[in-house]
C-alpha cells in the first residue's frame, strides 16, 4: 500500500520542480527581452545617430547651394564690337572670362570658367570642359551646321530650331539652332548656332553642370544686332 504522505511529498517535489523550470523560464524569457530591448535602444541610437549626421549634410549642401547661387548675381555682362553685331550676353559674376578679339575672321573667341580660365591651350588629351565657349567666325551659317551633321547621325547630337528670347520678333532674326549632346570627344554640353550679319555665332557650354547657368542667364539675356 502507497503510503499518502509519500504521494504527496512526491506531488509536492513535481509541483516545486515545474515552479523552478517556470521561474527559470521566466528569467530566461526576460533576459532575453532585456537583451531585445537593450539591442533595440543601441540600434534605434544609432539609426537616429545616422538619420541625424545625414539631415545635417543635406541641409549643409542645400545651404552651400543656396549660397553659390547668390554668389553669381548680379550678373556681368559680356558686350561685343557694335562693328561685328553688338553681342551682348550675361554671365555670372562668379565666372571669369578671356576674350580675344583680335582677329578680323575671329571676331570673338572666349572662353569663361568660374574663378580663374584655366589655359585655351591644353593638350587634345586632356580637354577643359569651359562653362561657356563663345565664338563670332567667319564661316557661313549653313556650313557651321553641317560641320555637326555627323553626330547628328550617329545620334550623339539631337538640333532643335532655337532663337534667343530676347530676340523673340525682332527684325530680320533668321531661326538658328540649338544642339545637345556630344559636341565633340570627351566634351558633352548645349550650343546655339545663329546667324550673326555675315557670320555665324556659336554660343556653347561644354559640361552639362553649367547647361542650367548657360540656359537662365547667358542665353536669357542673349542679344545682338541681326
Amino acid at each position: 500500500m502507497i503510503d499518502k504522505n509519500q504521494t504527496g511529498g512526491l506531488a509536492l517535489a513535481l509541483i516545486n520542480l515545474l515552479l523552478i523550470l517556470a521561474l527559470a523560464a521566466a528569467g530566461g524569457f526576460g533576459w532575453w527581452a532585456f537583451q531585445e530591448r537593450s539591442k533595440y535602444k543601441n540600434d534605434y541610437q544609432q539609426l537616429l545617430k545616422t538619420d541625424v549626421e545625414k539631415a545635417k549634410s543635406n541641409l549643409k549642401t542645400e545651404l552651400e547651394k543656396e549660397f553659390a547661387e547668390r554668389e553669381k548675381s548680379p550678373n556681368k555682362t559680356f558686350k561685343g564690337s557694335a562693328t561685328y553685331g553688338s553681342i551682348t550676353f550675361d554671365y555670372p559674376k562668379t565666372w571669369s572670362g578671356y576674350v580675344d578679339q583680335s582677329s578680323s575672321n575671329q571676331p570673338i573667341n572666349g572662353y569663361f570658367f568660374p574663378d580663374i580660365v584655366p589655359s585655351v591651350n591644353r593638350g587634345s588629351n586632356t580637354p577643359t570642359a569651359f562653362a561657356l565657349r563663345v565664338e563670332l567666325v567667319g564661316t557661313d551659317y549653313a556650313q557651321a551646321i553641317k560641320q555637326l551633321e555627323s553626330l547628328i547621325t550617329q545620334g550623339k547630337l539631337k538640333a532643335a530650331a532655337y532663337v534667343p528670347p530676347k530676340m523673340e520678333g525682332a527684325a530680320n532674326v533668321q531661326t538658328g539652332t540649338r544642339f545637345n549632346g556630344e559636341l565633340e570627344q570627351n566634351i558633352s554640353g548645349s550650343m546655339v548656332v545663329i546667324k550673326v550679319r555675315d557670320k555665324t555665332l556659336k554660343i556653347y557650354t561644354q559640361s552639362p553642370s553649367y547647361v542650367s547657368d548657360f540656359n537662365n542667364i547667358v542665353l536669357k539675356s542673349l542679344t545682338f544686332a541681326p
